[in-house]
């Protein structure tokens, strides 16, 4: 090893932020967002008409829209610390498919960038663009609608799934909850036969036949819970 390459400084290597964890929270989220891009798109147009033709200064309003709609997209494709971007296939395919959804949802920031930029230039492209604008509306929207009927789908199988687990483990619980009861009920006798010497041993008893009867009162509470 060279003396230069020996005395070079160690360059730390990053360890990749693990995806989070997919939860009710995280899909009321992603839901929103998607839902977002839906309303402001539509007032993305529909202030870009109004600003070109009767209040320049609602180009303001328009632009503000296309922020939030240009934002909401990112999130939803790149993801962050708490939104997981592009986690299943159905989004893979919805995006990056044949249907190139978020080809065409970038398409529509770059054309809104450019009317709106126009309208504010005073440029006499505008009705051209403003047409081309207004003709990506409806295109736009059944893929935006189509993206978000994803999302939903994917929050109800998620919450199917974690009932299920939650119910298998509540199950498990139970069996040990009932083995725990015939140990208690035993011990209970063995200490009755014992007499003096199986006081403490009663007590013990006592106490574990308490405690498997919080568990069973959880478990009903939970499983009353499960199934609202």
């Amino acid at each position: 090893m060279s003396l230069a390459i020996a005395n070079r400084p160690m360059v730390p290597i990053s360890t990749p932020t693990p995806a989070p964890k997919l939860s009710g929270e995280v899909f009321a989220t992603l839901i929103n967002l998607s839902g977002r891009r839906r309303f402001t798109s539509q007032r993305v147009v529909l202030y870009a008409v109004l600003a070109a033709k009767k209040d320049p200064t609602l180009g303001g309003v328009a632009s503000d829209a296309l922020v939030l709609f240009r934002d909401a997209h990112i999130a939803l494709i790149k993801g962050d610390d708490k939104l997981p971007g592009v986690f299943c296939s159905s989004l893979q395919e919805a995006y990056f498919g044949p249907e190139q959804g978020d080809k065409k949802i970038r398409e529509f920031i770059e054309l809104a960038e450019r009317a709106l930029h126009a309208i504010q230039s005073g440029w006499r492209q505008v009705p051209v663009l403003l047409d081309e604008l207004i003709e990506t509306t409806t295109p736009l929207l059944a893929v935006l609608n189509s993206i978000t009927a994803i999302y939903e789908k994917e929050a109800r199988s998620h919450a199917s799934r974690t009932k299920n687990q939650l119910l298998d483990v509540m199950s498990e619980i139970k069996a040990i909850s009932k083995q725990a009861h015939m140990v208690a009920f035993n011990a209970q006798i063995i200490a009755a036969r014992a007499g003096t010497a199986g006081r403490e041993f009663s007590v013990v008893a006592t106490v574990m036949t308490g405690i498997t009867g919080e568990i069973d009162k959880l478990l009903q509470a939970a499983l009353a819970e499960s199934s609202a």
